[in-house]
């Protein structure tokens, strides 16, 4: 049985965050023949949930990064946090950074200061911010699977390398979009993700075809059977995969290379 697993934003949404009927269309077939569909993101469970039901045809789905594996019915299966310690570590390195910072707990994200940030993530998410000056605190009662900073692209480049300096072994640094900074459990990958429910869900990671766009979706590619970069994909992105799709997320391009690859003689 062939998993097709691939990434949200930027390679199976388009830029206005709908998926085309086109798409929804182009994996029904693929699941009613027998493959697996399993989206994963760094979005957190609630934010994906709406797109998972847009999909109609999934039986898991990957969240966080990796750090949660949930079933479509809301049931997580999977789950890793940042011990106490490293958050609280990460958050002091985000303030002496001046950045803006946030965590997630449940629907709502919680974020150190007001900002534009703030409410483009929002809209984006679907998710609820609130307004939580001390994050160190917070983390302290909350335990979170991920830590987001976002600021000028250039900083955020300099600040995953250093943060990865900061916190090799003891958490994942990785970006998905050029003003993301996110900080994850050290276990947590989509690419760990996805071999964990091959072992769990019996699958072959030979027979899996990946689609991503971003440094986050890295792991994930290098574990998969057949790696495909979208068109618009980051150039280090496209240097690492086995192809590249003719088109952007803008045009369908997941939905045209499983089209042309799987359905073009049926």
């Amino acid at each position: 049985m062939t998993t097709i697993a691939f990434d949200l934003d930027d390679t199976l949404l388009r830029g206005d965050q709908s998926i085309s009927e086109y798409t929804v269309q182009t994996l029904h077939i693929l699941s009613e023949q027998g493959m697996r569909i399993l989206p994963a993101s760094g979005r957190a469970m609630e934010s994906m949930a709406d797109f998972v039901r847009r999909l109609g045809c999934c039986t898991h789905f990957i969240a966080c990064n990796g750090a949660e594996v949930w079933t479509a019915d809301g049931r997580r299966i999977m789950a890793q946090t940042l011990d106490r310690d490293t958050a609280r570590a990460v958050v002091d390195f985000g303030i002496h950074e001046h950045v803006y910072m946030q965590t997630y707990d449940g629907a709502c994200f919680y974020y150190n200061k007001p900002s534009s940030y703030a409410e483009s993530y929002a809209r984006a998410s679907f998710l609820t911010g609130v307004l939580t000056p001390d994050i160190r605190s917070f983390v302290d009662l909350h335990p979170t699977c991920k830590i987001l900073m976002m600021d000028e692209t250039e900083k955020i480049s300099r600040m995953r390398e250093e943060a990865g300096r900061l916190f090799a072994g003891r958490a994942n640094v990785t970006t998905s979009k050029p003003s993301f900074l996110e900080i994850n459990p050290p276990g947590a990958s989509k690419g760990n993700a996805l071999t964990w429910c091959a072992s769990e869900m019996g699958f072959d990671m030979k027979e899996t075809v990946c689609f991503g766009d971003s440094l986050n979706d890295l792991s994930m590619l290098q574990a998969a059977g057949l790696s495909v970069a979208v068109k618009n994909a980051r150039p280090e992105v496209k240097e690492k995969t086995d192809l590249i799709t003719e088109y952007t997320n803008d045009q369908d391009g997941v939905a045209r290379f499983l089209h042309d690859r799987f359905l073009r003689a049926v």
